[in-house]
């Protein structure tokens, strides 16, 4: 760390320990991952291998980008760009739902960057709100590749990845033959949460959010009710049968058509049937979308995000030339500031 100062502590988790830091060369902000093991642990030695790699080999403006390695008292150390706040942040400061200008935003990024993922054969497999980093700009940076995977067409996976509320059927049941599609389930949730301010099926247990969808959704496929029977996990756990159910246009009470038309998409109980990020991103949903100049470079035809300035008088010419300037308002910056759990 002789190259960095410690400014503050802001993130910490199982696996280790996240600093806002300076560069003492350059003085510029950056955060650092330490992870709390040293690197002889093999389940510590993987997973920050596996982020490593994943982020060395894939590089969008929508991806968190990875600065440097090191090692420091054979403990690895993670040097990112510095985001000022996660999504966790802005559903925090909007406990009753998002504004639909920044729900658009950035869930459109997000399939942005999921889509890129997704072209270079890797799927996440942890996509949540702690893990969605922004800008002071509210460009997204899609982060913490732990768990990230290369997709071959044969390969087997282990079942226990995602948090369990972003987690879609084949993976609660225990299916090891999942693909790229359990990061467009995992969207949904997150449009979901924005939306209401509250994540949409919060289970308790594994066996408690397969309920909870199935009271929104209705009966699982025959396929994932065979893996779920024959899994030694849940043996002699049965799935209750909600006695009433709750359908989606309940559970969202949203009067938007489009975003509950994105979220039946979302959460298509096939896999195979579920869209491609890239076919997200046509929805009608995002006609309208505004998006940070940076990224409107990356994506042509898009408008750039203007800011609403609420203390002048929007039909003053001074308002009108605010609006027609390049100029971004941010009204988050007394924001705490943190990166995802580790």
């Amino acid at each position: 760390m002789d190259k960095y100062d410690k400014i503050s502590k802001i993130g910490e988790g199982s696996y280790g320990i996240v600093y806002k830091c300076r560069n003492k060369e350059t003085n510029t902000i950056v955060a650092v991952k330490k992870f709390t093991e040293s690197d002889e642990n093999p389940g510590i030695k993987k997973i920050a291998l596996r982020e490593v790699r994943m982020l060395k080999n894939l590089k969008h403006i929508n991806l968190v980008n990875l600065i440097e390695v090191f090692k420091r008292n054979r403990k690895l150390h993670l040097v990112f760009e510095y985001c000022e706040r996660t999504l966790l942040n802005d559903l925090e400061r909007y406990p009753q739902g998002c504004p639909d200008v920044l729900i658009k935003k950035t869930i459109y990024q997000l399939c942005l960057a999921i889509k890129y993922c997704h072209k270079h054969n890797c799927m996440h497999r942890d996509v949540k709100p702690e893990n969605i980093l922004l800008t002071s700009n509210d460009v997204v940076k899609l982060a913490d590749f732990g768990f990230a995977r290369v997709v071959n067409t044969n390969d087997l996976y282990t079942d226990y990845v995602a948090t369990r509320w972003y987690r879609c059927p084949e993976l609660l049941v225990g299916d090891i033959e999942y693909g790229i599609s359990v990061d467009i389930w995992a969207i949904g949730c997150v449009l979901a949460e924005m939306v209401t301010g509250d994540a949409i099926w919060p289970g308790r247990s594994d066996v408690d959010q397969l309920f909870l969808i199935i009271q929104t959704l209705g009966p699982l496929l025959p396929r994932y009710e065979q893996i779920y029977n024959n899994n030694e996990y849940f043996r002699g756990l049965a799935i209750p049968i909600p006695q009433d159910m709750i359908p989606l246009e309940r559970k969202i009470n949203n009067n938007s058509p489009l975003i509950l038309d994105f979220l039946k998409k979302c959460f298509e109980y096939n896999p195979d049937k579920r869209p491609s990020a890239g076919s997200l991103l046509e929805h009608s949903y995002f006609n309208n979308v505004q998006l940070p100049p940076e990224v409107c470079s990356e994506v042509p035809g898009k408008k750039k995000a203007y800011a609403i300035l609420p203390y002048l008088n929007q039909n003053s010419p001074i308002y009108e030339t605010k609006l027609k300037s390049n100029f971004t308002f941010n009204n988050n910056s007394n924001k705490i500031s943190y990166l995802p759990v580790i």
